[in-house]
């Protein structure tokens, strides 16, 4: 049985930092890539980061890059999203997702390209 699990979020001022966490268990974590997502109540599920199966090759939506940092600690089978210089428009339902193969294509954004998701962790950033 899969279960991806994501933790860390929280109401934070605007300007503060956070660093979300994901666990990943009953799959060959280190053999795959993984990603953040995030969803705004009425908008799409964004993709917000992606990182190969070693943490060699790490991608990132423009809105975020220079904020956001994401890493892995494939012992620990866990995933981290580290977020600086939070702005309002970041809050929203934070997903961690788990793709089949170990890389990050050029569509890796693409929510049809992960198979397992945690239950989202909410990031609150108040001005």
């Amino acid at each position: 049985q899969v279960q991806v699990v994501e933790s860390g979020g929280g109401l934070v001022q605007e300007g503060g930092s956070l660093r979300l966490s994901c666990t990943a268990s009953g799959l060959g974590f280190d053999e795959i890539a993984m990603g953040w997502f995030r969803q705004a109540p009425g908008q799409e599920r964004e993709g917000v980061s992606c990182i190969t199966y070693q943490g060699g090759g790490t991608f990132y939506a423009d809105s975020v890059k220079g904020r956001f940092t994401i890493s892995r600690d494939n012992a620990k089978k866990t995933l981290y999203l580290q977020i600086n210089g939070l702005k309002p428009e970041d809050t929203a339902m934070y997903y961690c997702a788990a793709r089949i193969y170990a890389g990050c294509p050029a569509y890796w954004s693409r929510v049809v390209e992960y198979k397992y998701w945690g239950q989202g962790t909410q990031v609150t950033v108040s001005s």
